[in-house]
């Protein structure tokens, strides 16, 4: 090769890069892949789709997860609520853990706890029969039998 076909090879006007192959910006060997500015363009919007992709999954993971934690909340709260409206019904005697205890409502409304099942009244009891609860060590209350 001439030094004339040299001249015709230079593509741009800058400088040389004079340090090693690894670092330059260009491809400095003819067996290197060409460099093509679209190809390039195309590579960073397929990793900007597949990036976009895979975020998209782990924030609806988190989403789902997100969901189920609402409604164990929910679910927690809803049973804080019956316990502590169980532990405010009217009761005459002292409650123990283990044991059941059989909630009427009176006609006015008001909740109370009686050691008497509903049978024991001969089936008439005086009240409207709300169902049976045991008292667990934790101060909840365990739902034992619903009126039918």
């Amino acid at each position: 090769m001439a030094a004339d076909d040299d001249e015709q090879l230079v593509r741009h006007g800058g400088d040389r890069h004079e340090g090693p192959a690894r670092t330059s910006p260009y491809p400095v060997s003819r067996l290197a892949p060409a460099h093509d500015l679209v190809d390039a363009a195309r590579q960073i919007a397929e990793a900007d789709q597949m990036i976009g992709t895979v975020t998209h999954a782990k924030l609806e993971v988190i989403a789902k997860q997100i969901r189920v934690l609402q409604e164990e909340a929910r679910k927690i709260l809803d049973d804080a609520r019956v316990n502590a409206e169980l532990h405010r019904a009217s009761c005459s005697f002292r409650r123990t853990i283990g044991h059941v205890y059989h909630l009427y409502r009176r006609a006015d409304g008001q909740l109370y706890f009686s050691m008497l099942h509903p049978d024991e009244w001969k089936g008439r009891p005086p009240h409207d029969f709300e169902g049976s609860y045991r008292l667990e060590a934790d101060m909840s209350w365990t739902p034992i039998g619903r009126p039918t």
